[in-house]
């Protein structure tokens, strides 16, 4: 049985973690945490943390006793300068919290990459578990801002990725906020239609590692994944219908840029991938995903496969490394013209203070 860990840090983290024990207790009342059992085989354990009180007060199936709320703190501000500073004045605290809960064999490190708790915290996290656990793999979840959404923004995604891949975390699963723009409808809406995609597929992926399957993947598997290319990945998801329960169909729409988490042509840009097909037998056509899978590892490389017979239509998971991130590069691109800009803001605004305060440079005050 797999020990698992996942954290919640800041607002954006917060609410996918809340996204996350729905559906792992499989309830739609806020009551489920207490009455449910989760659904999945192995051990999950929780925490949000958030340096604004109002952000964890918000959580609907989240236990309280999985909040954790960094005292003396409402909010960063978005100042990861300020942040650090937060978590080095309560990291004990905030390692204790963790520690309550047992051993772990990988933790997930939610976030948003371009606020001020998440993207500061986060990088911090991640070392000091490496420290405490030993042998345990962190995995950072992180979401990207719209690319118009604000110079501070902008800037906090492009040094908190940085950080994150300096602290060698064991891989980095991109989530994209750009995907708000194909949801349609409010924006309130939209926010918890990704929320909700990122925990099933998180759950999926740890429901079929803790399972018995007839082509094995692992956890050692997975790793080995997250280590290729970049070490930055996406995730991709799709589950047939009674109109086309075709295999072949769900695997192929699993692999498309419109099912992924972050952008991307798999074909063209992963470096290494797992997919995971799970479905009653009558669908599990062998030659089907021999194919599917020889395609794919001809274009891009070494292809994990799993396969986990389960009562119920096809539904596949797929996770990519990646090899080429063009969308990435094109946001830090922002990043530094927004660096720039901001920096000649304040220079401008200081010039022209200077320029008045030049009026009483030889005056005296008279009373």
């Amino acid at each position: 049985m797999l020990n698992v860990l996942m954290i919640g840090v800041g607002q954006c983290g917060n609410r996918i973690l809340d996204a996350i024990n729905k559906e792992a207790f499989g309830g739609s009342t806020r009551l489920s945490k207490y009455y449910s059992r989760q659904k999945f085989p192995s051990r999950v354990e929780t925490l949000a943390i958030n340096t604004a009180m109002n952000d964890l007060k918000e959580l609907r199936f989240t236990s309280a006793n999985d909040r954790f709320h960094v005292p003396n703190l409402h909010g960063v501000g978005a100042n990861r300068s300020v942040g650090k500073q937060g978590f080095w004045n309560n990291q004990d605290m905030i390692m204790d919290e963790i520690g309550k809960r047992g051993d772990f064999d990988i933790a997930f490190m939610i976030s948003s990459a371009s606020g001020g708790t998440g993207s500061s915290f986060s990088p911090l996290l991640i070392h000091e578990l490496k420290n405490q656990y030993k042998n345990i793999s962190v995995i950072g979840i992180m979401v990207l801002p719209f690319r118009e959404e604000g110079s501070i923004y902008l800037q906090n995604a492009a040094f908190s990725m940085r950080d994150m891949m300096e602290v060698e975390t064991d891989g980095l699963i991109l989530v994209d906020n750009q995907y708000l723009k194909r949801m349609g409808g409010d924006i309130a809406t939209a926010y918890d239609k990704i929320n909700n995609m990122v925990a099933q597929r998180i759950l999926f992926l740890i429901e079929a590692l803790d399972s018995e399957m007839l082509s094995v993947t692992d956890l050692g598997d997975f790793k080995t994944v997250m280590r290729g290319g970049t070490g930055m990945g996406t995730m991709g998801f799709y589950q047939a219908d009674k109109k086309t329960p075709s295999l072949a169909s769900a695997i192929d729409n699993s692999l498309k840029p419109s099912t992924l988490l972050y952008p991307s042509n798999v074909y063209e840009e992963a470096a290494r991938a797992m997919i995971i097909i799970q479905g009653s037998k009558k669908y599990l056509d062998v030659d089907v995903i021999t194919t599917v899978v020889e395609k794919l590892s001809s274009d891009i490389g070494h292809v994990f496969k799993g396969i986990v017979v389960k009562k119920g239509l096809p539904k596949v998971l797929s996770v990519f490394t990646l090899e080429q991130a063009p969308e990435l590069e094109q946001m830090y691109a922002l990043a530094a013209q927004a660096i720039q800009e901001e920096k000649n803001r304040k220079n401008r605004a200081k010039k022209q203070l200077d320029d008045a305060f030049a009026y009483i440079e030889d005056l005296e005050e008279i009373h």
